[in-house]
């Protein structure tokens, strides 16, 4: 009886020896047939077939043919083996090719929590408009349907702003959930609205395409709406009483001279938004944040294909402007800490090495006027005369 264990043990040990062997061999299958689909790409320096995982092998060389070209192929081949493939560049700006074996495969999600979040949003964004329907009329009492015309415009620029991002995604086969609102009943009604990416962008041409589609659509829903707003608001004398002012943008100082001729607000008048206009003024605040070329924001993206890791010398300058602003409009001070722990940190596609073409670079370096031109340096102050 004492011995059975031993020579079970024994048997144990036997046996595993033969599966190790099999083991073994497998993985130096795998690793050479991997190694001979780079090697149609590459011309190959090292191999390293113990990288950190979640890497399974990684090659190092020069390739022979254009980056975007070699990943197709490379990405046909790894596919089936279910396998990512990263395409990047070393210290010594040599190319690197990494097989990260599980590819994602995202499962699908249940639809109602974005279609109770966008109801609660629509409320939300109703009572805030009713809100300032009532202050303009100087009401003590409002009623919720009264708030629709802000509700209506913030829903169409939130709404178009994430379909933006959500078709050029699809486009491109990045799975994507619908848009998330978020209700908020302070202040603008809501705080945003967002998408989730569910598996890896493949190049920068991709994440640039899903990271500006989003800004440039909405300002296509914001611009008319702030225009039609300005027109139907009323010029008005500045009121003996404190008040609310929103802040200026270059964009939005322009575009009220353009309707009324004249810098407002004056020493005697300025213009009192109706809901439109407010919902506009929304739009453009909105697209300047996100257009912050910081971190997981849409200019994050931009900056990060226009500049590759170069970009990630932004973020102490950048913080340190939100910083220096928090002293002019402590709302500021928020938006610091948020930047503070997510500013530094890109979204990165798996081939860091094609670059942008001339037209997205155009579009790049216009979307990055566009945040210098939409941006507010000091959203709301109250007024006291």
């Amino acid at each position: 009886m004492l011995n059975e264990p031993s020579i079970l043990a024994s048997g144990k040990a036997a046996a595993s020896r033969p599966a190790q062997t099999t083991a073994q061999s497998a993985s130096t299958d795998a690793h050479e047939s991997l190694k001979a689909v780079v090697a149609e790409v590459m011309d190959i320096y090292e191999v390293d077939t113990s990288p950190p995982p979640p890497a399974y092998a990684s090659f190092t060389g020069r390739l022979r043919i254009d980056s975007e070209a070699a990943y197709n192929r490379l990405d046909a081949h790894f596919a089936p083996l279910d396998y990512h493939t990263l395409l990047t560049t070393d210290e010594q700006e040599r190319h690197v090719i990494v097989a990260i074996k599980g590819r994602a495969r995202p499962k699908a999600r249940p639809w109602w929590p974005n279609a109770l979040l966008f109801v609660l949003t629509v409320l939300s964004l109703l009572y805030t408009g009713a809100v300032h329907e009532a202050a303009m009329l100087d009401h003590d009492s409002f009623r919720l349907w009264e708030g629709l015309p802000y509700a209506v415009s913030m829903i169409l620029i939130l709404g178009t702003h994430e379909m933006g991002h959500y078709f050029a995604a699809r486009h491109h086969n990045v799975s994507v959930t619908l848009p998330y609102f978020i209700p908020a009943p302070i202040s603008f009604g809501t705080l945003g609205a967002f998408i989730q990416l569910r598996e890896p962008m493949r190049n920068r041409k991709t994440l640039f395409d899903v990271g500006v589609a989003g800004p440039l659509a909405g300002l296509i829903v914001t611009i008319p709406i702030l225009f039609i707003g300005l027109a139907t608001s009323d010029l008005e004398p500045l009121p003996d009483d404190t008040y609310m002012l929103e802040g200026d943008s270059l964009f939005y100082a322009t575009a009220k001279f353009a309707i009324f001729g004249e810098l407002l607000p004056n020493d005697t008048k300025d213009v009192f938004i109706n809901q439109l206009a407010k919902a506009g003024w929304t739009g453009l605040f909105i697209t300047g944040l996100n257009l912050i070329p910081l971190g997981q924001l849409d200019g994050g993206h931009v900056v990060f294909t226009l500049l590759g890791k170069q970009a990630r010398r932004l973020y102490v300058p950048f913080l340190t402007g939100f910083f220096v602003l928090s002293f002019v409009n402590p709302a500021w001070f928020l938006w610091t800490m948020i930047l503070l722990l997510l500013g530094r940190v890109y979204a990165v596609p798996l081939d860091t090495i094609t670059p942008l073409d001339a037209r997205r670079r155009q579009i790049g370096y216009m979307a990055m006027m566009i945040f210098i031109l939409v941006f507010v340096p000091d959203p709301m102050r109250i007024i006291q005369p």
